[in-house]
């Protein structure tokens, strides 16, 4: 419950507000930190709203970049095989799609798919992706020993990716994976 003054008291705290200075500094302080507390958990609950904001923002540009990377990988993909099996008529442009049921390559049951392209006997199998980590690397040499294992052909390996991480660029050359790459200003590193 809030008291009131007399008018007396209030005499007396004026005065004292006149007449002593550490007094009228410290009620200063008082009245300036009240307001300063209250401005403080304004700013607070709108740094909390603007932290909301910019989480679901990452999570709409993250969604965003996924349906590029997917998008422009098929549309690479269909100009690649138009141009180098329709126009040139130099190769065959395939897919290769096959039920892994050993889960060789995933560690489980699952569909594998990878671009296959077949020159004079030749057999190479091309990832492309939007990005590429060690991962990727990995599971393209899984499928390249699954594939020489069912077809009895050992490919050769290509990866085709605007953004490849140093590490992946790294154990891809260790494969002996041939990258192709656009160039980039800043290097990816993963952690």
């Amino acid at each position: 419950m809030v008291q009131t003054l007399t008018e007396e008291e209030k005499e007396k705290f004026l005065r004292t507000l006149e007449t002593d200075k550490n007094f009228r500094y410290a009620v200063a302080g008082l009245i300036g930190l009240k307001e300063v507390l209250e401005r403080l958990e304004k700013v607070e609950k709108r740094i909390e709203e603007h932290s909301k904001r910019i989480e679901d923002l990452s999570k709409v540009i993250a969604a965003i970049g996924a349906r590029w990377g997917v998008l422009s990988e098929s549309a690479f993909r269909e100009g690649m095989r138009r141009i180098v099996q329709d126009i040139l008529g130099v190769a065959k442009v395939d897919k290769w799609v096959y039920f892994d049921s050993e889960g060789f390559v995933f560690g489980r049951p699952s569909v594998v798919e990878v671009d296959l392209v077949i020159k004079d006997g030749e057999h190479m199998l091309i990832e492309v992706k939007s990005s590429v980590s060690r991962g990727d690397v990995l599971e393209l040499v899984r499928i390249g020993e699954l594939y020489e294992k069912v077809t009895g052909v050992k490919p050769r390996l290509m990866i085709v990716s605007p953004f490849v991480d140093e590490k992946a660029r790294q154990l891809a050359s260790e494969f002996g994976i041939a990258v192709s790459e656009g160039e980039v200003d800043a290097t990816v590193q993963s952690e």
